[in-house]
């Protein structure tokens, strides 16, 4: 009963965690009729993410390829979503099987970021102060957005009513970016996954050192090996944790023996993954100091764009720093490179990318905000006016942020039994097929589970693909008007069917005409409702 009393507020928090990361998953997607309900502001993200699921759950993609670029082995981490596909395979209904891993491990994030505060700061404020950052950016987005809203006896209703983020840089041309508030935990469901494991793993080592005992060989191959099996969850978080427990190496001397074994373990199993999966392509890596001003770098607009991304953290994480312990200090060196190696190297096609990197360092560098808020607090009265004042500045763009999530819209996607084609394609085609596709976003071969030989172009580009050249042999396809080229291009790139619907004024697609191809080819499938056709190369180029 002691027990409980003292740690209430730990219960509460747990509590919150999985309430709040229960309301956020589900309310950015679920799943109702047989049909997929997807926020606007994650639409696009799950136009990759869920035909990557679905080819592991209702497809046969092993070993793993691209489910947007057929015939590719796949270049991204694919773990998370390899679960998600697995548990629906099992039986499991598709918002649940992606929610339920997405919520643990945003709910996990949380408390793990609250109990690694405590463990270093010796803090229970400090660490519910962690948390509050964490959820609630610290940037000046809020000047955008009394700049689009001026302030008014309506501005606490215009700030509950918003539906737009103040800023979105670099996509809407404004200088603070899109990386800093929830959005990119319900875009990218396997990011908190990640973010938990990296610093649960610190938090392991930190506790062991904090005790005064050497990490014991069998933590340190089991962190060997989550590190060296981290390529498949997020390259990146690969990189990141070799860095961190590099320099932990370097600065916890008592400790290097079993940091030499977890290094070992997860070099041998990390490092030729890299190459196995060419993350972020070929040859994107370089030097490119400036991150999101590169090409305009130098220390003034540096300062500038920093002031206006972290707000006042950009002085009171190094503020915290320097008053904090020696050990707090050392856990900053472990993560400070993870800011400055972003700011001078480029790791794929596009530079934005890089900001996994930086949210997980203002993460911990948030802890030492907190800290100097704590010490403030600690002072007398005006400490505490003034802790308050800094702390609102530190939350306010983060709560105006909050809102357009809360707010957002839905796309309704029909999912099979909803949608004849993807369920034709389910259940009349078999699970490895490649099919060449008429339309991008939410194909219905991809909603099935198939390979489709182009999703949207951005997403192979990314990934260090040549998307442009399947264009060009889409276009020669659908665009040629000789049925026996057309067949030998398919057969040239090993496409298994293909959909047919017209096609005459989208930019980004080929122009198809789809009575041609009804005039020189017998279709397997028509949908009434869309006119899409659907072709067998077998049955049609013999």
């Amino acid at each position: 009963m002691k027990t409980i009393k003292k740690n209430w507020p730990e219960a509460i928090l747990v509590v919150f965690a999985f309430c709040f990361s229960w309301w956020l998953m589900w309310h950015t997607f679920s799943y109702k009729d047989n049909q997929m309900l997807i926020a606007a502001k994650v639409w696009s993200d799950f136009a990759a993410n869920i035909p990557l699921i679905r080819s592991f759950s209702w497809g046969g993609n092993w070993p793993p390829c691209d489910p947007l670029f057929a015939g590719e082995q796949i270049h991204y981490h694919f773990l998370f979503y390899l679960i998600v596909g697995l548990l629906e395979r099992f039986g499991l209904p598709l918002d649940f099987a992606l929610n339920l891993p997405s919520l643990l491990s945003f709910s996990g994030l949380v408390l793990v970021i609250y109990f690694l505060a405590k463990l270093i700061f010796k803090s229970r404020f400090v660490a519910f102060l962690s948390v509050s950052f964490f959820l609630f950016n610290s940037s000046l987005s809020f000047l955008e957005f009394f700049h689009q809203h001026p302030f008014s006896l309506n501005t606490l209703s215009e700030i509950i009513n918003n539906r737009n983020f103040p800023s979105f840089g670099p996509y809407d041309g404004k200088i603070v970016s899109a990386f800093w508030s929830l959005n990119i935990y319900t875009n990218q469901r396997h990011l908190a996954l990640a973010y938990f494991l990296i610093l649960f793993l610190c938090f392991l080592f930190l506790k062991s050192e904090i005790n005064g005992q050497q990490f014991t060989l069998k933590r340190a191959l089991l962190a060997g090996f989550i590190i060296g099996i981290f390529p498949i969850i997020h390259s990146v978080g690969y990189g990141m944790l070799m860095v961190i427990f590099s320099v932990f190496f370097l600065i916890f001397s008592r400790q290097r023996r079993p940091l030499f074994v977890t290094l070992l373990i997860a070099f041998l199993i990390g490092f030729p993954q890299l190459f196995l999966i060419r993350v972020g392509g070929q040859g994107n890596f370089r030097f490119n100091p400036g991150y999101l001003i590169a090409g305009r770098l130098n220390i003034k607009n540096f300062l500038h764009y920093w002031f206006y991304n972290l707000g006042l953290s950009l002085f009171f994480i190094p503020l915290g720093f320097w008053k904090s312990k020696k050990l707090a200090k050392k856990v900053f060196l472990a993560f400070i490179p993870l800011f400055f190696i972003p700011n001078f190297f480029q790791f794929s096609r596009e530079m934005a990318a890089n900001h996994k990197f930086l949210n997980l360092f203002i993460i911990v560098g948030n802890m030492f905000s907190a800290y100097l808020i704590f010490l403030i607090w600690q002072k007398n009265v005006l400490g505490k006016i003034l802790a308050t004042i800094f702390t609102f500045f530190l939350v306010f763009s983060g709560i105006v942020d909050f809102f357009p999530i809360k707010n957002d819209s839905y796309m309704v996607i029909p999912d099979a039994q909803k949608d004849s084609r993807v369920d034709w394609i389910k259940n009349n085609t078999p699970p490895k097929s490649t099919f060449l596709n008429s339309s991008y976003l939410y194909h219905p071969a991809s909603l099935a589970g198939r390979l489709i030989f182009l999703g949207w172009p951005y997403f192979p580009w990314a990934g260090g693909l040549d998307s442009d050249k399947r264009v060009r042999i889409m276009r020669n396809i659908y665009e040629n008007r000789n049925p026996q080229e057309i067949c030998r291009l398919l057969k040239e790139n090993k496409i298994d069917y293909f959909t047919v619907e017209d096609v005459l004024n989208d930019p980004n697609l080929p122009k198809i005409e789809s009575w041609f191809f009804q005039n020189n080819f017998k279709y397997s499938f028509k949908d009434l409702k869309s006119g899409m056709q659907i072709y067998s190369v077998k049955d049609n180029c013999r």
